[in-house]
């Protein structure tokens, strides 16, 4: 099998295990459609004070609520993806056996991680999307081509979410436990890529800085593009460029990591 059929099959297999938790997907498109309603009334409150906050008019932040609901699992925002499963055969000692698979080990999990996310916009995401859609004004692109560039840009911002995620899972080879590591990631996650808020109120420096990290690719860069608050091939580029460095920053480590696996598992 060829290198690609075979990162294909498993981002396949990734996709299938995932369709298979059907009450895990009911329960987390309920979950998701719950906190959308209160973020969106929250935000519907805030922005009859301040109207155009961020740039936004009240249909676009309101826009911006659903589509976070939409991306939240589908981008592991507060953690979810494949990193539990990989620090978990780390601590177990079952990260040997990845490690000789005839298969690159970041490559595998990253292309695992796709199947997953795919999976999760489609089974989680859009059903909160479309309620939000249905039921609150919303301010969506009438052409094709702009849709298009949204899902290039979510695309992007899947492969960024997993070089962060990876370098993370990585620590366990020198931790005993990633639990603590994990919550500072759900909670960077969360506040960094603008779910709690869009990352334009933050003001001045402090929003330069947020916008400079790559948690802002995740939800704030396809967010922009999808409400044509940017411009796509800068915001690919920019994405594009977090996405090499952290892949990069990601195989060193596991360079280093992988000449001293350690057992913790007993």
């Amino acid at each position: 099998m060829g290198a690609g059929r075979l990162y294909t099959a498993v981002a396949v297999g990734g996709f299938r295990r995932y369709a298979t938790y059907r009450a895990a997907t009911v329960a987390g498109v309920f979950t998701n459609t719950v906190f959308g309603l209160i973020l969106v009334y929250t935000y519907l409150a805030l922005w009859d004070e301040k109207p155009h906050l961020g740039g936004y008019d009240q249909a676009q932040a309101t826009t911006y609520v659903w589509l976070g609901q939409a991306l939240l699992s589908t981008l592991a925002l507060g953690g979810g993806g494949v990193e539990d499963e990989l620090m978990e055969r780390i601590r177990t000692g079952d990260i040997a056996i990845d490690l000789y698979r005839p298969a690159d080990l970041q490559l595998w999990w990253l292309a695992a991680d796709l199947g997953r996310a795919c999976f999760q916009l489609l089974g989680r995401g859009v059903i909160p999307f479309t309620f939000g859609a249905l039921f609150f004004p919303v301010a969506l692109p009438t052409h094709a081509a702009t849709w298009v560039a949204f899902l290039v840009a979510v695309a992007l911002a899947m492969v960024v979410g997993f070089g962060i995620r990876y370098l993370i899972a990585l620590t366990a080879f020198w931790l005993l436990d990633g639990t603590g590591v994990l919550q500072m990631l759900m909670i960077t996650g969360t506040f960094c890529s603008g779910m709690m808020l869009p990352l334009n109120l933050f003001p001045g420096a402090l929003g330069d800085v947020m916008r400079a990290l790559p948690w802002s690719s995740l939800l704030q860069a396809p967010a922009d593009v999808l409400l044509g608050h940017a411009d796509p091939w800068p915001t690919y580029a920019f994405q594009a460029g977090w996405a090499v460095a952290l892949l990069a920053a990601g195989r060193v480590v596991q360079s280093v990591a992988t000449r001293r696996v350690v057992v913790q598992g007993g």
